[in-house]
């Protein structure tokens, strides 16, 4: 056994493989459809109108690429912290490292945002809501309540998880059969083909819609038959996300037409000519998809602490175990209240691009991880899916997030950038101090 090995054994010893493809699959579904999907329509409509369902499609393609890439890599190295193991093993520490803050980074601020975001959507029927203090009441309450369920173990966890998914799926299911009898043909017409730029911003919104796998797969060392599980879960979640997406689009965009670009909540708007009671359901709807979101982050994004701690980057209080549920209780803890903090300062906001541009970058070092990791041969876990096209979909997927990453602005691409020499530093920092102590 490598020493490489032995570091992800150990990273994992003492959790409990508990979660199933199934529960994996809607962990991923869970942590993908999340607000986006109830506000993306309109904003894909404004960049390129009745052409929107296409930028879905290509997005698919390249998605569909760095899925079958992950699946690969997690059938391999199926180890807490997910993506950050692929990596890790795949071209050494520093870039699991790398892998890892950015997926944490990513995850937190996306979380932050979107537990601000419950709590507006909510204050539509609860105005009193609107004020700091009852914010920030209902903010804590909610992770508290989210933490709590999650140190008693993965396994409630993922029941949780699986709840608010079957939760969301029924108002975006009621949306499509009910916005589906006000489909008008004449909405589809393109009246010229959008600018190669406002198609470019549409795949950036598209890519940040269909981004959530990279978190959910963090619970990887708590899966059973990980070999099997992980792609299984991975590959049809993403698929079912995909048809989920194209039709919601369809229908905004059949039932809307050119209203579409202009709404605020596009799916809600889209059903009210039918019936407000409707209308609010989607509304309700949103914030359920929201709280399910948070509940996926809760479940999954505190192992990349864990994992972190466990390989000796962080404080080794934060891969402290509960000695009953064996959840990684204390990184729990610690990422509930970073998040906590971030939603009720607001600072996150800045930092949104950060979070999506980040997305690319991982996903590219995916994609290359798992075409190493195949050529090496490296299986930690029984037989891997050992997919024959992984070197082409790894270029189908690294050539697109690169493509996507090149419509950023020059003041999003140094932010990027200064996140990465942060990172950068911190690893150095760690090393520094690591051989200090051998000293």
């Amino acid at each position: 056994m490598d020493a490489a090995q032995e570091t992800r054994e150990s990273r994992d010893r003492g959790l409990v493989r508990v979660v199933g493809p199934l529960g994996l699959a809607a962990n991923v579904v869970n942590m993908v459809i999340g607000a986006g999907i109830f506000v993306l329509p309109a904003a894909l409509a404004r960049e390129i109108g009745a052409a929107a369902p296409l930028a879905y499609g290509v997005c698919a393609v390249a998605m569909g690429a760095v899925a079958l890439c992950f699946a690969e890599a997690g059938s391999r190295v199926p180890t807490s912290g997910g993506p950050y193991g692929y990596a890790e093993a795949a071209f050494g520490p520093f870039f699991g490292f790398v892998m890892g803050a950015l997926i944490w980074l990513s995850a937190v601020l996306g979380s932050a945002g979107i537990a601000s975001a419950v709590v507006e959507t909510l204050a539509t029927f609860a105005p009193p809501l609107h004020e700091r203090v009852v914010r920030a009441v209902v903010i804590a309450a909610l992770y508290v309540l989210l933490a709590v369920v999650n140190i008693r173990g993965a396994a409630p966890g993922a029941r949780l998880v699986g709840f608010f998914t079957a939760a969301k799926l029924i108002p975006l299911l009621v949306f499509l059969v009910a916005g589906a009898t006000l489909i008008q043909p004449e909405n589809f017409s393109l009246a010229a083909a959008p600018a190669s730029g406002n198609f470019g911003r549409a795949m950036m919104l598209a890519i940040f819609a269909f981004s959530g796998m990279e978190t959910a797969l963090g619970v990887s060392g708590e899966v059973r038959a990980p070999a099997r599980s992980v792609p299984l879960g991975l590959i049809g979640a993403m698929a079912a996300v995909t048809l989920i997406y194209i039709a919601i689009q369809i229908v905004a965009q059949g039932a809307s037409g050119g209203a579409l670009a202009r709404s605020s909540a596009p799916l809600a708007d889209a059903l009210a000519p039918l019936s407000p009671a409707l209308s609010s359901l989607l509304i309700v709807g949103a914030a359920v998809s929201m709280s399910g979101y948070l509940a996926g982050d809760i479940f999954s994004a505190p192992r990349l602490i864990f994992a972190a701690a466990r390989d000796g980057f962080l404080p080794s209080t934060l891969a402290a175990l509960h000695p009953k549920s064996h959840a990684p209780a204390i990184a729990i803890v610690v990422h509930a209240v970073i998040v906590v903090a971030l939603a009720l300062s607001g600072t996150f906001v800045e930092l949104a691009i950060l979070s999506t541009l980040a997305t690319a970058g991982i996903y590219i070092l995916g994609c290359a991880a798992a075409v190493v990791l195949q050529r090496r041969g490296i299986a930690t876990a029984g037989e891997p899916l050992n997919f024959k096209a992984t070197g082409a979909a790894a270029l189908i997927g690294i050539a697109a997030m690169i493509w996507v990453a090149a419509q950023a602005t020059v003041r999003e691409d140094v932010s990027v950038a200064i996140a990465l020499t942060a990172i950068g530093a911190l690893y150095l920092a760690v090393r520094v101090g690591r051989n200090r102590k051998r000293a």
